[in-house]
């Protein structure tokens, strides 16, 4: 499996975990989207593959049997916590990995789950000298699931080793990330992420990318969701409301009218295309330009906030957002 990105994070990793005491916990850390998930599996594999194998060291082979294991989710000293189907029934007859990305979860990893996988680490691991525990995402758990797997974490057993994946790792216990040692992801760099968008979307046009690239902000799974979404047009639409005015409020209507209730998704990547393209507008302005564009961000965001969630008619909210965008033309501003 080809990973592009993260060469520091991977670095650190693998320089970690060679000698005789090896950090126990791991806290995987940083935004939604960017291959936390992805690197953590892969780190999985290397490490249960090393134990088993001597000969084995970094990268597995896709054909070896521990990467057969695990990617069926069948390996005896691999754990995955995560958040169980809401209906175990949708999924009784399907191996793990065929379950649709669309599946209704439940709210929470479960203090049941942790209370399983406790009684699991009371036996030695089966196939090497270690065990992996993957927690994804740790945020997900509740409370008393949490409590629960502090006490595993605080007398861990001997050659076990936590993967714990957060996004948002300062509403954690204090206690979890004090016997953690932090892995922190950042974003990818823009020329990663175009590469990883015309590998994973197939006939992607240049212009979308590069807009995807923008909104995604460094997350290659926050993009991809938007792909298809033709942002690459709502780009163009804006700036050129922005530029002419739209004396007659044709761009305009047939802007509003692109968005329905069935177009969701669409209309919340413009509600947050619109304050980017105003924040990026304002670092090359000053004075009553600068006031100007800063006033007309206030107001994009304060009618984003609002209309997020399909509270309010999409047409009617993009139309009066376009008109705020409409009013950094020069002839407008000068009026």
């Amino acid at each position: 499996m080809t990973i592009l990105g993260h060469d520091r994070e991977i670095a650190t990793f693998r320089a970690a975990m060679v000698g005789n005491r090896p950090p126990h916990a791991w806290l995987v850390a940083g935004p939604k989207g960017i291959g936390k998930a992805s690197l953590a599996h892969r780190f999985t594999r290397q490490l249960l593959a090393e134990s088993a194998d001597p000969q084995v060291f970094g990268d597995v082979p896709p054909n070896h049997p521990t990467v057969r294991l695990c990617d069926a989710f069948s390996h005896p000293d691999l754990f995955v916590l995560e958040r169980l189907p809401k209906d175990a029934k949708t999924v009784r007859d399907l191996d793990r990995r065929d379950w649709p990305a669309n599946l209704e979860r439940a709210r929470n990893i479960s203090i049941d789950q942790v209370r399983g996988l406790r009684a699991s680490c009371s036996l030695k691991p089966s196939l090497s000298e270690r065990r992996i525990i993957v927690v994804d995402a740790i945020d997900d758990m509740e409370r008393g699931a949490a409590n629960a797997l502090l006490k595993i974490l605080e007398e861990p057993p001997a050659g076990t080793i936590f993967l714990l994946i957060s996004h948002a790792p300062g509403r954690l216990l204090p206690t979890i990330r004090s016997r953690c040692r932090l892995l922190r992801f950042e974003g990818l760099a823009d020329d990663v992420m175009t590469s990883v968008l015309a590998a994973g979307v197939p006939g992607i046009s240049s212009g979308e990318i590069g807009a995807l690239v923008q909104q995604g902000k460094g997350s290659p799974g926050r993009a991809m969701a938007m792909a298809g979404l033709d942002l690459d047009k709502l780009q163009a639409a804006i700036a050129k409301i922005a530029a002419h005015g739209d004396p007659d409020n044709a761009e305009r209507s047939a802007l509003a009218l692109s968005f329905t209730p069935r177009t969701q998704a669409r209309f919340e990547a413009f509600l947050g295309m619109v304050p980017q393209y105003l924040s990026q507008r304002a670092r090359g302005e000053e004075g009553a330009a600068l006031a100007h564009t800063i006033a007309c961000w206030e107001e994009a965001c304060r009618l984003g906030t609002s209309a997020s969630g399909g509270s309010l008619d999409p047409a009617a909210v993009a139309l009066r957002i376009s008109a705020i965008v409409a009013s950094l033309a020069p002839t407008r501003a000068s009026a």
